[in-house]
């Protein structure tokens, strides 16, 4: 199922995820790490692989269509339980 948020949304998600997420994520999902930072913005692809996000420039970051909603999902339930403490 594919997403359009702005890279400002997904960047302030990521911002939101407790310590040691990434690494969490990417177990979760037998991928790199890297490719799992990759999704939310970064450009670690030596390491990593593109994760289907396209950004299209524009106010607050520009927009982001997320092939694949799946590490955003996660991500979101991780913050979700962080805030319940």
């Amino acid at each position: 199922m594919t997403k359009t948020i702005t890279f400002n949304e997904l960047r302030k998600i990521k911002d939101m995820l407790p310590d040691g997420s990434m690494k969490k994520i990417a177990e979760k999902l037998n991928l790199s790490e890297d490719t799992v930072r990759n999704y939310f913005g970064g450009s670690h692809y030596k390491e990593g692989k593109s994760v289907g996000i396209h950004v299209e420039q524009g106010p607050d970051g520009g927009l982001v269509t997320l092939d694949d909603t799946t590490i955003l999902d996660i991500a979101i339930e991780m913050c979700e339980e962080c805030k319940k403490g």
